[in-house]
C-alpha cells in the first residue's frame, strides 16, 4: 500500500523534529520544511537516509510548492520563544498570516487535511483558570508579545474560515509549555533557562515574586496528542497541554533539586505582558481523543537535565539575553 504523504512545516525545529520522528514511525513519507532561523538540522539529520524522508529548506512565508500528492499538513514553522520572537518580529507575523494563508492554498489545492500549531499565549494573560478552549483571551495587541500572540490569533482565524467558507479540513491545536530533549538551551523559555543556568553554576532568575504559574507537559505527550486530533473528526481548537500547575519558584527549586547544585534564586522585574496563571482546561481532550499525559514531570526533567547534560560546553556557556533587555 502507497505510503500517506505529509508535509511538516518548521520540520527542523523542537516539536517539528518529534512529529518528523513519529509519522516516519508511522510509516508515512514526510516532507520536511524549515528555512532554519531558529530550526537546527541536527535535530532531523538521522532522517536525511530514509527513502521516505525529504527536506526542503524554505521560508513558508513566501510561495509554497511540493510535488506530488499530500494528504496532510502540519503547520509548525514559527519562532515560538520570547528571545526569538523580539528579534525577528516582522518574520514572526508573516509566518503565522502569509505561511499560514499559503499552506492553506496548497492544502485546498492538494484536497489534504491541515492541523495548524496554536499556543496558549492566545489566551494572553489570562482572567480565567484553567484555560479551556471558549475563553477568548486577554491579549495586548501591540505589547511585545503581540507579535506572537495575535499572529496565532490571526493563524486560527483564517484557518477556521477556510474551514467554513472553503470546507477545507483542518485541525487546531493550542499548546501549552512543553519541555524535552531538542529544546535549544536559551532560548528564553523557562525551563531551559532554568536548566542553563544551573550547568553554568549561576543563580536561576525568577521574573517577579515568581508567583507565577505554568503548566509543563512532556513531548512525547504532547506528540501523541496532535497526533491523534490530527486523525479525530474534531475542528474546533483544542488544547494539549499537562494541567499539573506549579509557581515557578516551585520550579525552580525543583530544578535546583534536580541538578544537585547550591544556586540561589533571585528575582529580576516581572516581563511586560507575562501571563500570571497558564494552566490548560484538557476536558475536551479527555472526551474526543481519550488523551491525557502520561509522563510525570519528575521522569521527564530527568530526561530532559541528560539530554542537555551532553551538549556541547560552548552550548551551555552561549547566553542571550535579548528577552530581558527589551522589557
Amino acid at each position: 500500500m502507497e505510503r500517506k504523504r505529509i508535509l511538516i512545516t518548521g520540520a527542523a525545529g523542537f516539536l517539528g523534529s518529534h512529529l518528523c520522528d513519529r509519522f516516519i514511525k508511522e510509516d508515512y513519507h514526510v516532507i520536511g520544511m524549515d528555512n532554519l532561523i531558529t530550526g537546527d538540522l541536527r535535530n532531523i539529520e538521522h532522517l536525511f537516509k530514509l527513502d521516505n524522508f525529504e527536506f526542503y529548506n524554505h521560508d513558508v512565508s513566501k510561495f509554497v510548492h511540493v510535488p506530488g500528492d499530500l494528504h496532510y499538513i502540519l503547520h509548525f514553522a514559527s519562532p515560538a520563544s520570547p528571545i526569538d520572537y523580539l528579534k525577528i518580529p516582522i518574520q514572526t507575523l508573516k509566518v503565522g498570516s502569509l505561511g499560514t494563508h499559503n499552506l492553506l492554498g496548497l492544502a485546498r489545492a492538494k484536497k489534504a487535511r491541515m492541523l495548524i500549531a496554536s499556543t496558549s499565549e492566545v489566551y494572553g494573560d489570562p482572567n480565567v483558570n484553567p484555560q479551556p478552549e471558549e475563553y477568548w483571551g486577554n491579549v495586548n495587541p501591540v505589547g511585545p508579545r503581540g507579535v506572537y500572540d495575535e499572529a496565532k490569533r490571526f493563524q486560527e482565524a483564517i484557518t477556521m474560515a477556510y474551514h467554513t467558507f472553503h470546507g477545507l479540513e483542518t485541525r487546531i491545536v493550542r499548546i501549552f509549555n512543553t519541555y524535552g530533549p531538542r529544546m535549544r538551551l536559551n532560548d528564553g523559555r523557562v525551563l531551559p533557562a532554568f536548566i542553563g543556568q544551573a550547568l553554568r553554576g549561576e543563580p536561576l532568575t525568577v521574573f517577579g515574586d515568581g508567583s507565577q504559574t505554568r503548566s509543563f507537559c512532556y513531548v512525547d505527550d504532547l506528540i501523541e496528542g496532535i497526533y491523534r486530533l490530527l486523525h479525530s473528526d474534531y475542528a474546533q481548537p483544542m488544547n494539549i497541554g499537562n494541567p499539573d500547575e506549579i509557581t515557578i519558584r516551585q520550579f525552580g527549586e525543583e530544578i535546583i533539586k534536580l541538578t544537585g547544585t547550591d544556586q540561589q534564586l533571585i528575582s529580576l522585574p516581572l516581563p511586560t505582558d507575562d501571563p500570571k496563571q497558564r494552566r490548560p482546561d484538557i476536558t475536551k481532550a479527555k472526551a474526543i481523543l481519550s488523551w491525557e499525559p502520561k509522563i510525570s514531570r519528575s521522569e521527564g526533567l530527568k530526561i530532559t537535565y541528560e539530554y542537555f547534560k551532553s551538549l556541547p560546553q560552548k552550548e551551555i556557556e552561549h547566553k542571550d539575553f535579548t528577552y530581558f533587555n527589551k522589557q
